[in-house]
Formats: C-alpha cells, structure tokens, sequence
C-alpha cells in the first residue's frame, strides 16, 4: 500500500526576508484597502454608528467632572474641569482603542493569513486607523466644547501632531507586541481591556498630573501615557498644567523602547502565524 504523501504549503516572500520592507511598500494598497474596511466595518453596521465616538468620551468626561471636580475637589488651574479631562481623553481614546483593534487585529483577519503572503506588518497598522477616526470626531467635539467655555488655543496648539505622533507610536508597538501574543495565547483576547481599563484608572485621564508629589513624578511617568497626556494638555490649555520635561523625555524613550521591541517581536514570530492562528 503506497503512502500518500504529505504537501507542505508554505507562504513566504520571493525574495528571502531582506525584501520585507520593499514589500511592505509594494503592498501599500492592501494597506489602504484594510484600513478603509476596517473603519466601515466598526461604523457601517452598528445602531449608534459614529456617535458611539462621541457618546463613550462624553459620558467619561461627565463622570470624571463629577467625581474629581466635584466630590474630590482637584484643582484644574485655570482650565474649566471639563476641558481639562477631554483634553486627556482624546490621546487615551486613540490609544485604548488602537492597542485594542490593532491586538485583535491578527485573530479577526486569520483567513487572509493563511491563504496568501504578504507583510502582516500590514495588518495592526491598518487598524490604527480606526482609533485615528475616532480621534478626528473628538477633536470636532473638544474644538465646540473649548468655544463653549470660550477658552480657545494659543500658539502651542502647533504642537500637536508632535505628541499624536507620540501617542500613535505608543499604540502601535503595544499593539504589535499583544497582536502577536494573542496569535499564540488567546488567554490575552480576555486580558486586554482588562489592561486598558486599568492604564485609564493609572494615567491622568480625570486629574491633573501635577498632584502628583514630585518625588514620585520620574517613578509615575514610566507609563509612557502619561507624558503624551501632559504633553496634549500643555499645547491645548494654553499651557496652564505646567509641562514636566523629564516625564516627557521618559516617555519619547520608553515609546521608542516598546515600539522597537514590538517590531522585533512581531518579525520574529511572523512565520508561524499561518500554522497556529
């Protein structure tokens, strides 16, 4: 009886993985292609639909308003305390939900990996557009929110896109670094918006860092949120919450350090993806 034999599909790059990165390039419209799926398939099917971008902000800016303004009675400095919570929550909103889209991102598009070669790289990249989506809708609604309270912006708002750009490469490499994770251990699927939840609780979303005694201020800046939120409130706030510096050197350093380990990781458990997802 003759034994059939076994065929081994492999799914690689043609040129060995020194051409990863040309390839990334040459897949760039598969990259625009998912990131616009991505973004209709969050909105186009849902009751709530874009307003659930709006809604989720609010109502955390409603409750943090009443329980550290109000009950606590933490100082905001000169800003009114509402505007001072959204002002952190549009970088904690890109965050949470770029490292949870991007750390799913892998598992939900596990079809496509298996059937065809191309840069996963590709895949939580494209869905940081989905939190950048729901970044633009709040900015529209912190830009009507700052005219009510008729506190407007000054030159520091020019800086901005610096600390997005902070912000984007701290949800990335945390997205990198659970997206491969959770190809391996799908225990993480249950362990990720647990960790968001508790890094909102532990960044300075509903107060002002500066309460903050500054003996521990170095020590509570090792989360690296905290200086892209300082960083969003000095350059919204007309510089009325004081910019700690060594916060926001710690955190461009740490940013750079996740980012790098994130990619590294993610390379390296790449080919094994297509035969454990």
């Amino acid at each position: 009886m003759a034994k059939e034999q076994e065929r081994e599909i492999i799914i690689r790059p043609e040129g060995g993985l020194n051409r990863y990165w040309r390839d990334f390039w040459q897949y760039r419209d598969l990259l625009s292609f998912l990131t616009w799926r991505d973004v209709l398939a969050r909105y186009k099917q849902t009751v709530l639909g874009v307003a659930w971008s709006l809604i989720r902000p609010i109502v955390t800016m409603v409750v943090f308003t009443l329980v550290f303004g109000k009950l606590a009675g933490l100082p905001s400095g000169d800003a009114p305390y509402p505007v001072l919570v959204y002002a952190a929550l549009l970088p904690w909103q890109f965050f949470s939900v770029s490292v949870s889209e991007s750390g799913n991102s892998l598992v939900n598009n596990a079809n496509l990996i298996t059937k065809v070669y191309f840069p996963r790289l590709i895949i939580p990249i494209g869905a940081l557009a989905v939190g950048l989506v729901d970044f633009l809708v709040s900015v529209v609604v912190y830009a009507g929110l700052m005219a009510y309270y008729g506190f407007l912006p000054d030159w520091r708002i020019a800086t901005v896109p610096l600390f997005l750009l902070l912000a984007i490469g701290v949800s990335l490499g945390f997205g990198l670094w659970f997206a491969a994770l959770m190809v391996k251990y799908r225990d993480f699927r249950h362990v990720l918006p647990f960790l968001v939840q508790v890094g909102l609780f532990l960044s300075p979303v509903g107060f002002n860092s500066a309460i903050v005694p500054e003996k521990w201020r170095i020590l509570y800046s090792l989360n690296p949120m905290v200086g892209v939120i300082d960083g969003f409130r000095w350059a919204l706030l007309r510089g009325t919450t004081p910019l700690y510096l060594p916060g926001v050197f710690l955190s461009v350093g740490l940013t750079s350090i996740v980012l790098w380990g994130g990619i590294r990781y993610f390379r390296r458990t790449e080919q094994a993806f297509a035969d454990v997802i």
